[in-house]
């Protein structure tokens, strides 16, 4: 039997010696097609090999202090020469180790005796040195033992076409237990390797990190935390987070809200932002892994709705993914996700009771984040019931202001239903609340829930046309040849024609339906369409929708003008007269529609012209 040795530090088995025996072999790893996979797949950017050096360092240093609590805790990192050297006092690591856990991809020294301190670990998987060849040609390891002080240190230099040399070193190469890694770059990559590079992503990822780290003289770790120091009072502290976060994230906050979760292990703050942002904006929340920057995009941190705020925490709970640079979506995640949202949803309730001035700051900017909350928080509807802005006929106002003005809350659907009819609403004294606005009509819906008694009603053509002035029985049946042909031209597109009596007088005509209106003269257009087995599925749902209504203004004066017209031109100035509301309504134009208002402005202009031919 023989053995080979692979380019990757492996050894394949023993060939088999009986015919019928199968024979075993070991994995090759191509080590280049590994480095690969790293930085174009696992890895979103070649930044990532510092936060791994950080990592191993910070990770050996709480190993030899699991076994030692006075052993020194330093990390100290140098770049010169288009290269990168970075020292640690942590476990370090003798000859068998390095044959052991360099030399073997997959195999990590976190699983390698040192189980009792594994939960203090950063890392979890193993992989974090080949990260450094995404921009390094060579690394290069020395290390001494801390366990083993009368074993020599040794060096481990690998390349990136998977081979490596193990030596041992004399005593002098390394008097101090701990370990150095020196990378030297990949020709193109040595940007990443310069001291002002270097200091930038050791500031980034390690600014919470409880070792003292430092780039050649430079500190790194700024601890403690800025929203775990003392400050001389809550004036200071605000100022102090208040550039924290422009240093973070770039802009000055509204406020900070403390997120502190001492049972989940988490700590940290979430910055209010000072201008309203779309819901779907990313988040971009900063979560570090005790202390050890892991994400800053951590969209999946807060729930939905606080879209608002930007965080930034420490966290020792949470678990990353292969590539620890997002979260694993677990049941941890869940409960941190549903805390924190508790976080933000006291800090809101403390605003209403006792600073009323900065939550209508916070309401000025972002009343849709809160409104999103309230459509499914019952409490926070009735906290915020005071406070959250409506569009309504009596000005912007609170839903609680508005009810209490009127017995019923009507409301509009759409913006286009609200600024169609507000005025005439307005006018007859119905009070109307604007629910086209995202979230709106929800929440007017939920009123009732958090304010019994309250009335509430989606205004519809029934109850505006109700609200509006009967004509004159006298007057509209001396109308009536003009209505019966009003009606007859308009009854093909499926609206009737009533006269009512209604200001502003300057409002010609009402076009008006609802919802159920018009589902049916969509199932009636679609019928209209269909075959003969579609048409007659569709004929079946027919049912008793009202149809759309145009109402005619008997105040108006060219309604009145208008209505002493017969034959055809009085059928032609309603066409006019419906167009013109449709318009008004911003309804989308059917075929139909558009045919008709063409019909109507050739037939009136067509009447005009032939009127000054012949001298009228």
């Amino acid at each position: 039997m023989t053995s080979e040795t692979t380019p990757s530090g492996g050894t394949t088995t023993p060939h088999a010696t009986t015919p019928d025996a199968a024979a075993p072999h070991m994995f090759q790893v191509d080590l280049r097609g590994l480095v690969d996979l790293l930085s174009h797949h696992l890895y979103s950017s070649p930044k990532v090999y510092l936060r791994e050096l950080l990592q191993n360092a910070v990770d050996a240093i709480t190993a030899r202090r699991a076994e030692d609590p006075a052993a020194p805790a330093r990390v100290r990192l140098y770049a010169a020469d288009g290269g990168l050297r970075v020292e640690d006092s942590g476990i370090g690591l003798t000859e068998t180790d390095v044959h052991s856990l360099l030399a073997t991809i997959g195999r990590s020294s976190k699983r390698e005796g040192l189980e009792s301190a594994r939960a203090e670990f950063l890392g979890q998987f193993g992989i974090g040195l080949l990260a450094c060849f995404v921009v390094a040609a060579e690394i290069r390891v020395v290390s001494r033992s801390a366990r083993t002080p009368d074993a020599p240190p040794v060096e481990w230099s690998a390349r990136d076409d998977g081979s490596y040399t193990v030596r041992v070193l004399p005593h002098s190469a390394r008097p101090e237990p701990g370990t150095t890694v020196y990378l030297t770059a990949r020709p193109g990559s040595a940007d990443w390797l310069t001291e002002q590079r270097v200091t930038a992503l050791a500031r980034d990822f390690g600014s919470l990190l409880p070792y003292d780290v430092r780039v050649g003289d430079t500190p790194v770790s700024e601890l403690p935390a800025p929203w775990d120091r003392t400050y001389p009072g809550p004036a200071a502290r605000r100022v102090a987070l208040a550039r924290h976060c422009h240093e973070l994230f770039g802009f000055t906050p509204l406020d900070s809200v403390d997120l502190d979760l001492p049972v989940a292990g988490v700590r940290g703050v979430a910055y209010v932002l000072p201008s309203a942002v779309s819901p779907a904006q990313r988040s971009g929340h900063r979560v570090h892994l005790k202390g050890m920057l892991l994400t800053d995009r951590a969209d999946e941190l807060l729930p939905e709705w606080a879209f608002f705020v930007r965080c930034v925490i420490d966290t020792d709970s949470l678990r990353p993914t292969a590539s620890r640079e997002s979260l694993y979506a677990d049941e941890t995640l869940a409960a941190v996700r549903e805390a924190l949202g508790g976080r933000i949803r006291e800090w809101l309730t403390s605003l209403a009771a006792g600073a009323p001035e900065r939550l209508a700051q916070f309401l000025s900017v972002h009343h849709l984040g809160v409104k999103s909350l309230a459509r499914h928080d019952t409490d926070m509807l009735r906290t915020m019931l005071p406070w959250l802005p409506f569009e309504t006929t009596d000005g912007q106002l609170s839903l609680e202001e508005f009810a209490q003005r009127h017995r019923v809350v009507h409301f509009a659907r759409t913006v286009e239903e609200y600024r169609q009819v507000a005025p005439i609403a307005s006018a007859q004294g119905i009070g109307l609340v604007n629910g086209g606005y995202t979230y709106d009509a929800e929440l007017v819906e939920r009123l009732p829930q958090v304010r019994p008694g309250t009335v509430v009603a989606e205004l519809d053509a029934d109850t505006v046309t109700a609200h509006l002035d009967a004509v004159d029985p006298a007057e509209e049946l001396a109308l009536a040849g003009f209505l019966a042909a009003a009606r007859a031209r308009l009854d093909p597109l499926g609206c009737d024609v009533a006269l009512r009596a209604f200001h502003p007088l300057t409002v010609p005509a009402l076009h008006l339906d609802d919802r159920a209106a018009r589902h049916e003269q969509a199932r009636a257009e679609e019928e209209a369409r269909a075959d003969d087995l579609w048409a007659g599925i569709l004929g079946s749902l027919r049912g008793s929708a009202p149809r759309a209504r145009l109402v005619l203004n008997h105040l108006n004066p060219l309604i009145r003008r208008i209505s002493s017209l017969d034959g055809e031109l009085a059928g032609t100035a309603t066409e006019a007269l419906y167009g013109q509301a449709l318009l008004m309504a911003q309804r989308p134009l059917r075929p139909a529609d558009s045919a008709l208002l063409n019909r109507a402005f050739m037939g009136l202009l067509e009447w005009a012209t032939h009127d000054q031919e012949n001298g009228r």
